[in-house]
């Protein structure tokens, strides 16, 4: 977190996090201490110390933040010298290898609350009598620096607002959140699975979950078809001088796989999906005429991650990425990004995700390409986000080095904010790769080139949705729409009946034939998120008709199939969401 750049509820968090620190140390021998920063929904601070400490240490710990409070120590800052540093420092390694990290010349300053003092850049507020709302969350193990190879320190997370009532409201959200946490609901609704023997962070995908798939990706075809892309298939392997080219093995090969010997050359898995379509497009000549093309790839990458940051399907090692790159001169780039911008925030609309913010990053200090092109982009990146009507932000000097992007992020059903798709230029891509077409002077000219991730990924936006869904997902996405619940045998020829009439209309449908009572059967259904339930006795039976039970609604009375199937269908073209859950 940069100085100026901290906002006042950084400064509480991050002064939040002192005072647990001061906390920890009278509670506890022989603290070494680390960093303690802000984070999006609070603070952590590392720890080095002999006692192991629990989830039941919290209250005590506390408890004595609390007295730390009550106290009103002001937070006072000081600038030393380095050698004055040094000695303020003694006994604290940690400490003392993040005071070598700060650049000679550049002002070393400590923050002291009480008999507290920690280096820091600040800020802070006043004084801890300000420090109303906190709460220690979890603890975990942290290598120091993010390194495996350095020691494990104890990382104790906790959140902080302004207010007491805020805190109860993020508190709530917390516990809704762990109700609806995408593992767990998985393996309810037996959606996909993680195997050791395979590997951790790879994805099986069980025919419930391959049947959401299914449909996520027929709509994505769909609707890419309809608004001018191309679809592509491209390798999942690639030689070792595509990636030398690209850049990868300068830049990313700690976050690639191993490489293989192929008639003694090195392949490499794909990471991305990036350099295939450039090859595409270097398969032939160019013509302006040709311009803009739009290509779309469902690709399966895979990457390395640390197996400590793995998290079900949000941190995986194996992922198929919704890639999509747009080749355009510079005349067309401003109109594509709209549209690009519109597209997204359409897709996102329809699966039922209704506030939508951009992030827009602009050049960083270190940078490829000329201040013009930078300028132009930006401007064509922010044009598009005020054409869509998207509230946003800007990240001034967030970009990568290759280019300014747009990052979309989206709210769920429980108000937490979810990083989804990305636009974002290449000035460095066409560059390596030489790309060319010819211009309507006859001459060659360098396309602009775009990175589209719309979902990110089908593993991590899967997670999103079970979680804003509760795992009850609306009819057109339920991978089980309709289950049958004849009362008696007598009633499981007319059961097939109905499920044939079903399927022939192409209603994802099944008979629940087991012995056993309704009430039973019902609460399986609901257990099972199954949207519609058709309750067929005799009577049923005798007058052709179904009983139809909504999964929150209720019963919704008795129809002839074909009224049922009627309103499911429309249900299904709209895309409706209805009763948003809260979840069990």
């Amino acid at each position: 977190m940069k100085n100026e750049q901290a906002t006042d509820l950084d400064r509480l968090r991050h002064s939040t996090a002192h005072v647990m620190a001061a906390a920890v140390c009278r509670l506890f021998e022989n603290v070494q201490l680390d960093i303690g920063p802000s984070t999006d929904d609070g603070f952590y601070y590392d720890f080095d110390l002999e006692t192991r400490i629990t989830p039941e240490d919290f209250e005590r710990i506390e408890a004595e933040m609390q007295k730390i409070v009550n106290e009103d120590l002001p937070f006072e800052c000081i600038e030393v010298s380095r050698d004055e540093a040094k000695e303020i420092l003694k006994g604290q390694k940690y400490k003392l290898e993040r005071l070598a990290d700060i650049p000679e010349g550049d002002a070393i300053t400590f923050y002291s609350c009480g008999e507290f003092q920690d280096l820091c850049r600040g800020p802070h507020v006043e004084s801890t009598g300000k420090l109303r709302a906190f709460k220690i969350m979890n603890i975990a193990g942290s290598y120091y620096r993010g390194h495996e190879t350095n020691p494990m320190l104890q990382r104790i997370y906790g959140t902080a607002f302004t207010n007491p009532k805020q805190l109860r409201l993020y508190l709530k959200q917390v516990e809704e959140a762990k109700k609806r946490d995408h593992r767990r609901l998985a393996k309810d609704l037996d959606l996909y699975s993680i195997s050791e023997k395979v590997g951790p962070g790879l994805v099986h995908w069980h025919p419930k979950g391959a049947r959401i798939r299914s449909i996520i990706e027929d709509f994505w075809k769909r609707e890419h078809f309809k608004n001018g892309y191309d679809i592509l298939y491209t390798p999942h392997v690639g030689k070792a001088n595509l990636w030398e080219t690209s850049g990868h093995l300068d830049f990313y090969k700690e976050g690639m796989f191993a490489p293989m010997d192929v008639d003694g050359q090195e392949y490499f898995i794909k990471p991305m999906n990036c350099p295939f379509h450039i090859e595409i497009y270097k398969s032939g000549l160019r013509s302006y005429r040709e311009l803009p093309l739009r290509w779309a790839e469902l690709g399966t990458v895979y990457r390395y991650e640390k197996a400590g940051t793995l998290h079900g399907l949000f941190r995986v090692r194996g992922f198929t990425q919704d890639d999509a790159h747009i080749f355009c001169t510079q005349e067309q780039i401003e109109d594509e990004i709209k549209e690009v911008i519109r597209f997204c925030n359409m897709i996102w609309k329809t699966f039922g995700f209704t506030e939508v913010k951009a992030y827009l990053s602009t050049r960083p200090e270190k940078a490829v390409g000329e201040p013009a092109q930078w300028d132009q982009a930006v401007h064509s990146l922010e044009a598009a986000i005020k054409a869509e009507g998207l509230p946003y932000e800007i990240d001034e000097g967030g970009g990568a080095f290759y280019g300014p992007k747009i990052d979309l992020k989206v709210k769920d059903a429980i108000g937490r904010e979810w990083q989804t798709s990305t636009i974002q230029f290449d000035f460095n891509l066409p560059e390596r790769f030489d790309l060319k077409y010819i211009g309507d002077d006859g001459e060659a000219h360098r396309p602009y080139m775009v990175h589209r991730a719309l979902f990110g990924s089908l593993e991590r936006f899967f997670g999103i949705l079970i979680e804003h869904y509760a795992g009850g997902f609306p009819v057109w996405l339920a991978p089980e729409q309709v289950r049958i619940l004849p009362l008696s045998d007598d009633q499981l020829d007319y059961a097939d009946e109905i499920l044939k009439a079903l399927r022939e209309v192409e209603i994802r449908a099944t008979v629940d034939s087991r012995p056993g009572k309704l009430n039973g059967k019902v609460k399986n259904a609901q257990l099972d998120k199954v949207p519609y339930m058709l309750i067929i006795g005799g009577k049923e039976q005798d007058n052709k008709q179904v009983a139809v039970r909504h999964r929150l609604q209720g019963m919704k009375g008795e129809y002839r199939l074909e009224e049922f199937i009627e309103q499911l269908k429309k249900e299904e073209l709209e895309k409706t969401t209805v009763d948003m859950e809260v979840s069990d």
